[in-house]
């Protein structure tokens, strides 16, 4: 008998499964103190609940209560890269920072891009994560044919495509590629947008001596604008929406934000916390990301369109590789750093900076992914959605310590970092995955999407 058959809803007098009282509820409503009742996984009452019986009951007295953190790209490694990464450990730093939705990009080895590897991802994950999790086919531009087919099966967010080379081997570049693959199927694609051939130009940039800091040099402005108008035009032409990820010009968000009926727009914490030149002076190759870390300049950029209502989503882009080869002489060390466990604490900090609000933060980190890829009964704290919370204190200040992170990888380019607001319980469908930075039991599942398809398999 499954959980949600033990528990079925039914009259409040019969009590929950699991109150959390005295806490203040950050929700669609506002900011207000109120107590949460969950029962099957779901939320079942919100409202004065202190004398409610409960076979659990949380007090959550000086925290708030945020809906559990979506956070829309990771790259967890697995199959074959398992030694940066893992579906376990990745998901296992994202419960500790408050994390409870993820979902995983296509980049492994093999490449994620047909059912049996997607079948194969989900065979990995089950009873190891610990937090609810989709995967994305990706798109290669020789399965463009499959691709209608995989963004229908239960547990996939949907599509990924590179237009710019990173990580792995899934590349479109050109824009018959694109259009094809555009004009199949229905459902939002997520896009790496960076202009290939671009690149191909530039590299000699790259290797030119300048260390790792030539590398905003290299994928430069124009190579990120170049793609996203690109695609935004055929995005047009085949009337299909688009995601577009780790966004970080200013110039990008100008053009973006004409296209409001069609695209939606993704920033990382790394992009709106760190800088170039300082970043790469400081840090080296372990600030090396693609699209890279720019200026102050576009940084600000990216704080405007967000305050503007142009930035939809905040994603980690976790992307771990070891010191090792991180340590390797640029350009030939890797792009990637991890981030799924410090997307929270980061962003809290910028709330006590006063650089957004709450509201805001649960609209990027939870409201925002559910509304762009169609999650079905997460997002929000409200009845009837998913019981997925994070606990957080907002006036505790931490320091980032490597002997915190979960991740294989062992580093994170903000470790030493002192921020103020930090997560002290993960809840997922009702069931606490991270107390006071103590790791619980795997209880991951597929996640679930607002589209019902005719002749799915179980993700399972």
């Amino acid at each position: 008998m499954t959980r949600a058959e033990a528990f079925r809803p039914g009259d409040p007098a019969s009590g929950f499964d699991l109150v959390i009282a005295g806490g203040t509820i950050v929700s669609h409503d506002g900011i207000a103190p109120a107590d949460i009742g969950v029962r099957a996984g779901r939320i079942a009452a919100l409202g004065a609940l202190s004398k409610a019986p409960a076979a659990e009951r949380i007090d959550a007295t000086e925290l708030h209560v945020l809906p559990g953190v979506i956070d829309t790209q990771v790259h967890f490694r697995e199959p074959g890269l398992e030694h940066k990464e893992d579906l376990a450990t990745g998901t296992a730093a994202a419960a500790l920072g408050g994390v409870t939705t993820v979902f995983e990009m296509p980049n492994t080895n093999p490449a994620t891009d047909s059912a049996a590897a997607i079948a194969d991802k989900f065979r990995r994950a089950s009873g190891r994560v610990h937090a609810d999790i989709a995967f994305f086919a990706g798109a290669t531009g020789g399965n463009t044919a499959e691709l209608a087919a995989l963004e229908r099966l239960p547990g996939v967010a949907g599509i990924k495509i590179f237009m710019g080379s990173s990580t792995g081997s899934l590349l479109v570049e050109d824009d018959a590629a694109l259009e094809r693959i555009l004009r199949l199927g229905q459902r939002r694609v997520a896009v790496h947008a960076e202009d290939e051939p671009r690149l191909r130009q530039r590299r000699p940039l790259a290797e030119a001596g300048g260390g790792p800091a030539s590398h905003p040099l290299w994928r430069d402005e124009e190579t990120a604008l170049l793609a996203t108008k690109r695609l935004l035009h055929l995005a047009r032409r085949t009337g299909r929406r688009v995601h577009v990820l780790h966004v970080t010009t200013g110039d990008e968000m100008a053009v973006l934000a004409g296209a409001r009926d069609l695209a939606t727009v993704e920033v990382t914490p790394q992009h709106l916390t760190l800088a170039a030149p300082e970043c790469y002076e400081r840090l080296g190759t372990l600030a090396q990301m693609n699209p890279p870390i720019r200026d102050n300049r576009h940084r600000e950029a990216l704080w405007a369109a967000l305050a503007a209502g142009i930035v939809d989503v905040i994603g980690s882009d976790h992307a771990p590789h070891t010191r090792e080869e991180k340590a390797k002489p640029y350009p030939a060390s890797p792009s990637g750093m991890p981030g799924v466990q410090t997307l929270l604490p980061l962003m809290l900090d910028h709330v006590h900076a006063g650089r957004l609000g709450l509201p805001r933060l649960i609209d990027l980190t939870a409201a925002g992914p559910a509304r762009v890829y169609g999650i079905a009964g997460k997002g929000r704290i409200a009845v009837g959605y998913d019981a997925d919370f994070v606990l957080v204190d907002l006036k505790r200040r931490q320091r980032i310590e490597e002997s915190w992170l979960a991740s294989r990888c062992g580093w994170s380019p903000f470790t030493g970092m002192v921020v103020t607001g930090w997560p002290l319980v993960t809840i997922l469908r009702g069931a606490a995955t991270m107390r006071e930075g103590e790791l619980l039991a795997p209880i991951g599942q597929p996640v679930r999407f607002q589209e019902t398809m005719p002749g799915q398999v179980d993700a399972g």
